[in-house]
C-alpha cells in the first residue's frame, strides 16, 4: 500500500506528526461514539514505526536519486508534460504500475517481507496507514517506478505522482467513511480497502488498486465483502507485535528461518518467490 524515493523528498518529522493528529481525531470520534476500533498498543507501535521511517526514507531517497537520474539520462523518449492531460496520464500510468507493484508485494515473499509490515495491525484505522516497512530499499519494489523514468518521464514527476497516490490512500484506512455509491465502480474507497486488509481466507489478496479500483476489476482481483461476514485484520499465523523492530524485521526473520530449513536450491528459491 509503500517506496522511499517516491516520496519526492526526504520525509520531515512533521509529516508523521500531522498524520498522527488525523489518527487521534478519528480515535476521539470513535471513542465518543463508543465504536472502538483502536488498540493503544498497536497505535503506539505504528507511531514508533512511522518515526523510524523518517530517517530510513531520507536515506533511501538519497541513495536512489542517482540511480533514477542515471536511468532518466538514458531514457528512450522525451515525455512532454506541458499540459494537464499529460500530467493526468503520468498519474494514471503510475497508478497502473502501483497495482502491479502492490500485487507483486503480496505474491512474492521477498517483497512481502517489507509490505507485510503494513498488514500487521489487527485493527484497521488511520494509525495503520503510516505503519510502513523500513526495508523497501532491500526488497526492491521501487524498481517498478524505473519504467516510466526509462520511457522519458522525469523522476520528480514520477515521484510526485506516486506521492499523490500514497496521500490518497491515507484516507482509505479510515473507519469513519462508509460506502460511496457509484464512486466505488471506478475509485478505490475505504470499503474496498477494508477487503484488501482483511485476512479472511475468502478475501485474501484482493483489491490492490491505489487510486483506481478498475485495475482489480480488469485483472480479476476485485472482491466485495459479504454483508454477513465480519472482517478480521492482521497477518495469518502471526500474533500482534508491539516492538517496532520486531514489526519491521519479523517477516524477514521468518523467511530466512524457512530458507535455512529448506533442502536444495529449488526449495530455497521457492522460499523467496
Amino acid at each position: 500500500m509503500f517506496a522511499s524515493f517516491a516520496a519526492g523528498a526526504p520525509h520531515r518529522p512533521l509529516l508523521p506528526l500531522l498524520l498522527m493528529l488525523f489518527a487521534l481525531a478519528e480515535l476521539g470520534w470513535l471513542a465518543w461514539r463508543r465504536r472502538g476500533g483502536y488498540d493503544w498498543r498497536e497505535s503506539a507501535a505504528s507511531a514508533a514505526v512511522a518515526f523510524g521511517n523518517v530517517g530510513v526514507r531520507a536515506l533511501n531517497a538519497a541513495l536512489l536519486a542517482p540511480l533514477f537520474a542515471w536511468v532518466y539520462a538514458h531514457r528512450l523518449f522525451d515525455a512532454d508534460l506541458g499540459g494537464p492531460w499529460a500530467l493526468a496520464g503520468v498519474v494514471l500510468l503510475v497508478d497502473f504500475l502501483y497495482y502491479w507493484m502492490h500485487r507483486s508485494s503480496h505474491r512474492l515473499r521477498w517483497l512481502w517481507a517489507t509490505h507485510g509490515v503494513h498488514h500487521s495491525p489487527t485493527e484497521l484505522n488511520l494509525s495503520a496507514a503510516y505503519r510502513l516497512g523500513w526495508t523497501e530499499l532491500l526488497s526492491g519494489a521501487w524498481l517498478f517506478l524505473l519504467l516510466p523514468v526509462w520511457l522519458g518521464v522525469p523522476p520528480l514527476a514520477v515521484a510526485a505522482a506516486f506521492a499523490l497516490n500514497l496521500a490518497y490512500q491515507f484516507a482509505l484506512h479510515s473507519r469513519l467513511i462508509g460506502r460511496l455509491g457509484p464512486v466505488e465502480w471506478v475509485f478505490n474507497t475505504p470499503t474496498h480497502h477494508r477487503v484488501h486488509h482483511a485476512c479472511n481466507a475468502e478475501l485474501l489478496d484482493r483489491n490492490f488498486g491505489g487510486i483506481l479500483i478498475v485495475w482489480d476489476r480488469l485483472f480479476g482481483t476485485f472482491a466485495v465483502a459479504p454483508a454477513e461476514v465480519e472482517l478480521r485484520y492482521g497477518v495469518l499465523g502471526r500474533p500482534p507485535r508491539y516492538n517496532p523492530f520486531a514489526i519491521a524485521f519479523g517477516e524477514w526473520r521468518a523467511m530466512f528461518a524457512d530458507w535455512r530449513r529448506a533442502r536444495g536450491w529449488r526449495a530455497r528459491l521457492k522460499v523467496f518467490v
